[in-house]
């Protein structure tokens, strides 16, 4: 008889463990074509990253026509 209860006992604690596992880490679920880790993302907060430039390039585009025009500019002046 000792021995069933004692059983029973680790039975309801390894399942109580689990359960209380289960509900603080969260569940994966994905609603709307999102995956969200778990009910805590209504509270997280949001990085937003705006959109950058289409053309990567614009630093360095914008750096060569100021090269031009200071090589125009000193050539200009030097004649």
């Amino acid at each position: 008889m000792k021995t069933l209860s004692f059983r029973a006992g680790q039975l309801l604690t390894l399942s109580a463990l689990l359960a209380s596992t289960a509900v603080l880490t969260g569940c994966q679920t994905t609603i709307g074509g999102q995956t969200l880790p778990s009910p805590d993302y209504l509270t997280d907060d949001v990085q937003y990253f705006p959109a950058g430039p289409e053309f990567r390039l614009t630093n360095q585009v914008e750096a060569s026509r100021k090269q031009a025009a200071d090589t125009q500019t000193l050539e200009s002046t030097g004649n």
